[in-house]
This record gives C-alpha cells, sequence and structure tokens, in this order.
C-alpha cells in the first residue's frame, strides 16, 4: 500500500496536517487535523483543546502537509519540546507549507 492509498476506507493516509497559531498572549500552540480550517475555527470558538480557553488564537502561522496520522503525532511532539526560539524559526523554513497554499487568507492573517 502506498501513503496515497487508503486504509479499511478511512482518510487516506496522508491528509494529515502539523500546524502551529500565534495566540493572543504572544504563545505558539502546535496541533495536527485533516482539516486545519475547521480545527481553526473550533479553537477560535472554544472548542475542543483547553489552551483557548484562557487565550485566543490569532493566525496560522506554520502548516505542514502530507502526513499520516501517526507521523503527524510524532511531528507535532517534536514542535512541542522545541525551545521558543526554533519555534520561530520554524516560520521562515522550507518546511513551512503556509505560503505555497495562501490557507492563511482565512485564517486570521
Amino acid at each position: 500500500m502506498s501513503v496515497t492509498d487508503t486504509a479499511s476506507n478511512s482518510e487516506p493516509l496522508t491528509k494529515w496536517q502539523v500546524y502551529m497559531i500565534y495566540c493572543s498572549d504572544a504563545s505558539y500552540y502546535t496541533g495536527i487535523s485533516t482539516d486545519v480550517r475547521k480545527r481553526f475555527a473550533q479553537h477560535a470558538n472554544q472548542l475542543g483543546a483547553k489552551y483557548f480557553r484562557g487565550r485566543r488564537p490569532e493566525r496560522l502561522v506554520y502548516l505542514e502537509l502530507g502526513h499520516s496520522r501517526s507521523s503527524a503525532s510524532k511531528r507535532e511532539r517534536s514542535i512541542k519540546n522545541l525551545p521558543r526560539p526554533q519555534k520561530i524559526a520554524l516560520l521562515s523554513a522550507e518546511t513551512n507549507q503556509l505560503q505555497a497554499y495562501a490557507w492563511d487568507q482565512d485564517l486570521g492573517s
């Protein structure tokens, strides 16, 4: 099975995304989703992650596409473990696919 196949009628294996959101308290939140637009809206409405109960999501600042559920979870964990300066460096890294897809147009930017 290739990474573009599906497993037992589930989501395509490469549909998962890793994202970072800049928050109202100048922090960065990292998460994973199969629909980053929907997930951002959920965060904005304080649904889901408890992290957003004390702060607001301002804008999507980082996006990686083409992950499996497993690789997205591993990448999320590795980003969450980075010190703040390294997270900020990711924003201009080649791995940031946000600009290539212009998804920031309706996500707070």
